[in-house]
C-alpha cells in the first residue's frame, strides 16, 4: 500500500479561506483506499468550529522558526 500525506494550511470542511481548502478537502477522496493510505495534516486553528475540532486526531505539536518569529 502506498502512503500519501497532504500538508496544507486549510481543508474543507474544517477551515476555509480560499480555493486551496476545496482542493485539499476533495483530492484525498479521489484515491482508492484499497491501494493508498491517504492522510491530511492541517493546523488546529483556534477559530475552527468545535464540531470539527472533535473530528481531528491529535498526534503531536511542533513549532517552526519563520524569519524572526517562532510559530
Amino acid at each position: 500500500m502506498k502512503k500519501i500525506l497532504f500538508v496544507a494550511s486549510e481543508a474543507v470542511p474544517f477551515i476555509k479561506t480560499g480555493g486551496l481548502a476545496d482542493v485539499v478537502g476533495a483530492l484525498p477522496k479521489c484515491f482508492d483506499k484499497n491501494y493508498f493510505d491517504v492522510r491530511v495534516i492541517i493546523p488546529k486553528y483556534m477559530c475552527m468550529k468545535e464540531e470539527y475540532k472533535n473530528q481531528l486526531q491529535y498526534i503531536t505539536h511542533f513549532y517552526m522558526d519563520i524569519g524572526y518569529r517562532r510559530e
